[in-house]
């Protein structure tokens, strides 16, 4: 794991990087979903959308080629790699205390909303909001009748994926705690993963 930056289990790293700089996020052990986020340095206002990159890419799936858009429409993240089967998703919000609670946990449950914020102060730095992230590897797939369904990643033990920023950003992730849902595997074992900027 030389040169690579954990994010560690159940909990939020945020890094800055300046554009035309690379970053690849790694799924260590092959069974985490990683929210991420992206904020432009100079305004956190505006931050990677899935709303606003969903219609610009015409799918629910970015895949390699495709461009990651701000709140404002602007291209913030290119997808360089991805050596996964593909599957993320950008429909769900992050998870946060009111979702374990509507699970019936009444005490205190690590949560990837919380871990925003912890992996941001980090950085000196308050996020606006909580967008709703790009649920790295999370498998979240639509039916015929519409409905979605939470299942367990399909990405394997090192997989990656490789995104290249168009302008100078704060990328944020949340290494996710959910383990009430099957989305981290059945057994609901939480695991760090990593990433790289070069």
């Amino acid at each position: 794991m030389s040169g690579l930056t954990a994010v560690p289990a159940r909990r939020g790293k945020a890094a800055r990087m300046k554009a035309g700089q690379t970053i690849k996020i790694v799924n260590t052990h092959g069974t985490q979903v990683l929210d991420t986020w992206a904020f432009r340095s100079d305004d956190l206002h505006e931050f990677m959308s899935m709303e606003h990159t969903r219609p610009q890419i015409g799918k629910i799936i970015p895949a390699v080629g495709d461009a990651l858009r701000s709140n404002k429409r602007t291209p913030m993240l290119t997808w360089l790699e991805d050596s996964s089967p593909g599957i993320h998703d950008t429909l769900v919000a992050a998870c946060d205390v009111h979702r374990y609670r509507h699970f019936g946990i009444k005490d205190y449950h690590d949560n990837c909303t919380d871990n925003l914020h912890a992996a941001m102060r980090e950085l000196g730095l308050t996020p606006p909001e909580v967008p709703c992230p790009l649920n790295m590897w999370m498998n979240i797939p639509v039916g015929a009748d519409h409905k979605i369904a939470f299942l367990p990643t399909v990405a394997k033990r090192g997989d990656h994926v490789l995104l290249r920023a168009e302008m100078d950003l704060i990328m944020a992730f949340s290494a996710c705690p959910m383990d009430v849902t099957p989305i981290n595997g059945p057994g609901g074992d939480i695991r760090d993963c990593h990433f790289q900027i070069s």
